[in-house]
């Protein structure tokens, strides 16, 4: 039985909901006669209380881990001695503390910091900022590696705790939109990055410092400032919302997750970190096939966030101009991004959304691929697509995160998983950061060549995973509820989490 316990606490009210095995009757029925206009009010209230902030959180952790790309225009890698190889190596160091610190990070929110996360991720994002304003300030190599180590390091825990955040919110049919409003900040990072460092780089001479310095220095203050203001404006948990939310309205909200999930209890175990959970997680089939999925937007997408100033550049630009030239690609490439979610969101499908990217991106580079020798007699073409590529990049990661999101059931191991296939889409950042080699300018073979080519298995993996997803509901289909309760205890259904024969994967 479910009960609705009221606790006082010195510093805030709480409404919690104690599940002991899903909905009785009396909240059946509150859940059904809840008010549909009260429904859509405390969903849009809560919109405009956490998407703004995350959305601009993301923003700002994008511009600062990639505008690398629009510093080396500035003169970074000259002013610090850098050859094609060593500016490869500093895009790429710090990806190393981002993946290996994502599931540490997402356990550290999971178990201290799951009734406020405000906390956590306010101190995510004032410590990568200070390590952000200090890439302007360093005089060798070797500081300049040590400072992306730790930018790294202290990036790692936003996106998945922000996913995880937004799960902890939002059903299925309504996560993936949430989540591509997120990634909107990604591509819209790549405009604001270039237009930024363009206004940015005309500091040059300014207290003795180059332009590229100021660019790391600015960005880096105003990422300070704004995590001071998460630890005040970022949403909790519902059972912490009292300040803008009424205690039917908290019921309602925490009631619906259960309700999601047919009342069964398979969703309201393990709430805490146990290496019992995390040894799930990487024993789990279907987040590698996930991590396909997500690298066949990571490893293109990164690489051509970092090349691209470079790449446009070589149409003939100017250093300003090709800064101003990749608000375009990116500007379309957050609007497809919310598009392609708003639709996966209204059938609750990801696969066929996710392939429709892949093969965006497949055509894209099948464009660039040829004409990129001859750039200076294609520069519309190629424009053109990479313009077209923008399209395909973005729609998937928020795709693949609402995916794995969408069939993992236990806050603990949705934690754990978010971090996961985070870790393993990211280690597509090191492989793109490799990918697009000076001395090969302007054709880049390897860059485009690896970028089709990891968008084309992406395709493979979807498509087996969507049969595999089908097959496992088929033979779950096979049974009814009772009898599959009549075969495994209660508790044992609880603890099997998505292996349950009662839980039924997204497809």
């Amino acid at each position: 039985m479910s009960a609705i316990e009221e606790k006082r606490r010195e510093d805030q009210k709480e409404y919690v909901i104690e599940d002991d095995g899903g909905l009785d009757t009396q909240e059946a029925e509150f859940l059904a006669n809840f008010p549909e206009e009260q429904r859509k009010s405390v969903l849009r209230r809560l919109d405009m209380r956490l998407m703004p902030m995350l959305t601009v959180l993301y923003l700002v952790s994008y511009i600062d881990r990639t505008n690398i790309g629009n510093t080396k225009i500035e003169g970074l890698d000259k002013d610090l001695g850098m050859t094609s190889t060593m500016y490869n190596v500093a895009l790429s160091v710090f990806f190393v503390p981002y993946i290996l610190f994502e599931i540490p990070a997402n356990a550290i929110l999971t178990r201290y910091f799951k009734e406020k996360p405000s906390i956590w991720i306010g101190f995510l994002t004032v410590t990568w900022g200070v390590f952000m304003t200090l890439h302007g300030i360093v005089r060798t190599y070797g500081q300049f590696l040590a400072v992306r180590l730790l930018l790294g390091l202290a990036e790692a825990g936003f996106f998945p705790g922000a996913v995880l955040l937004c799960s902890q919110w939002y059903k299925k049919n309504e996560l993936q939109t949430r989540v591509a409003i997120l990634f909107t900040a990604s591509a819209a990072a790549g405009a604001f990055s270039g237009l930024l460092a363009f206004a940015i780089a005309k500091m040059r001479g300014l207290a003795g410092l180059e332009g590229w310095r100021w660019i790391f220095i600015i960005e880096g203050i105003v990422t300070v400032l704004l995590g001071l203001l998460v630890f005040f404006i970022l949403v909790d948990s519902p059972a912490r919302s009292t300040g803008w939310m009424t205690p039917d309205e908290i019921k309602y909200m925490q009631l619906r997750k259960i309700q999601e999930n047919g009342g069964h209890k398979i969703d309201s175990k393990g709430h805490d970190f146990s290496w019992k959970v995390l040894w799930s997680v990487l024993t789990d089939w279907q987040i590698y096939l996930l991590g396909l999925v997500y690298c066949s937007s990571t490893v293109p997408n990164y690489a051509l966030k970092f090349s691209m100033p470079t790449i446009i550049k070589g149409m003939g630009f100017t250093s300003a101009n090709a800064q101003l030239m990749t608000i375009g690609p990116y500007t379309i490439g957050a609007i497809s991004s919310y598009v392609f979610g708003r639709f996966s969101d209204r059938v609750i499908w990801r696969m066929p959304f996710v392939v429709a990217a892949q093969i965006i991106i497949v055509i894209g580079y099948s464009i660039l691929f040829p004409l990129a020798p001859r750039i200076l007699d294609n520069i519309g073409p190629c424009y053109f697509a990479v313009c077209w590529v923008c399209i395909g990049l973005y729609p998937i990661p928020p795709a693949t995160q609402t995916w794995n999101s969408n069939n993992q059931a236990g806050p603990a191991k949705r934690s754990l998983a978010i971090a996961y296939i985070t870790c393993m889409g990211n280690i597509g950042g090191i492989i793109g950061s490799y990918i697009f080699i000076d001395s090969e300018a302007p054709s880049y073979p390897t860059g485009y060549g690896c970028s089709l080519g990891f968008a084309a298995g992406g395709i493979l993996a979807a498509l087996v995973l969507e049969m595999a997803y089908k097959r496992i509901n088929t033979l779950r289909d096979s049974k009814t509820d009772d009898e599959w309760k009549e075969m495994y205890s209660d508790d044992r259904l609880a603890a099997m989490g998505d292996r349950s024969p009662l839980f039924r994967y997204t497809l």
